[in-house]
């Protein structure tokens, strides 16, 4: 049986799930890894605290910065109080696809 891929089309762009690290030292994106199910998810790290939504909005914040989008077209799916979150991103999906896949396996 084949692994699942990373990143999903979906109806404006592309999703895929996200494992944050709040208070992580420095706003980074650290690679891909896989769970032990197989699912894949972007490893990311944030200084900001989990508190009042700060955590959130840096990863917004990041995530946008990586792939040259505005703020406007990420969005937290679901997850908004785990670390293992599904986020949206809305634009040109195989850009977009690119730009994730590029990323790199984590360290």
């Amino acid at each position: 049986m084949r692994a699942p891929e990373p990143v999903e089309s979906s109806a404006r762009g592309v999703s895929f799930h996200v494992r944050l690290t709040p208070k992580g030292g420095r706003d980074a994106v650290d690679g891909w890894s896989r769970s032990a199910d197989g699912s894949a998810h972007l490893k990311v790290r944030v200084s900001a605290v989990p508190e009042d939504g700060k955590a959130n909005a840096a990863l917004i914040a990041l995530v946008a910065k990586a792939l040259d989008v505005g703020r406007s077209a990420v969005s937290i799916a679901r997850g908004h109080t785990a670390r293992l979150k599904r986020i949206d991103v809305d634009g040109d999906e195989a850009n977009l696809r690119a730009r994730l896949m590029e990323m790199g396996e984590a360290k």
